[in-house]
């Protein structure tokens, strides 16, 4: 899902992933003008950036993904497992024990939607591609492109 160009008069509606939580953003006519500019999908991911434990969770897909069989998926929770594990307790708000790795799921969702974005990912629902991550509910697994 690369960004599309400026979208022409009778085109269809271009979009390009946000920067921080790999959503869709669709053009709209009052960025006309910013289209280029706009790289968030809402005022919460332009506050909080690409933060560490972000990144941190994009590794931890990697090296898992890399230490499987080729066209083998992973669950998010497996990286925000690993993340938690490695952060140690100050990564959410009741990061007690076990439960530290619950805090992680939607930033290790997240994180998969943006390695989708930059084509080093798939995500997966009943086996299938998903067209669009953005609307991916329920369970989803990610793996690597095919032919890679």
């Amino acid at each position: 899902m690369s960004p599309s160009p400026s979208p022409r008069p009778g085109a269809g509606a271009a979009t390009k992933p946000c920067a921080v939580c790999g959503r869709t953003i669709t053009w709209r006519k009052k960025w006309e003008r910013d289209w280029d500019r706009v790289r968030y999908c809402s005022d919460a991911c332009r506050r909080s950036g690409v933060r560490p434990i972000d990144t941190a969770l994009e590794e931890a897909v990697l090296r898992i993904l890399e230490a499987r069989a080729a066209g083998a998926t992973i669950c998010p929770s497996e990286a925000a497992r690993a993340v938690a594990a490695a952060s140690g307790p100050s990564v959410g708000p009741s990061s007690s024990g076990d439960e530290a790795w619950r805090a992680l799921m939607e930033p290790a969702r997240a994180a998969a939607r943006r390695l989708v974005a930059r084509g080093e990912a798939e995500i997966t629902q009943g086996g299938r591609v998903v067209a669009d991550p953005s609307h991916a509910k329920g369970p989803i697994r990610i793996r690597r492109p095919r032919g890679r």
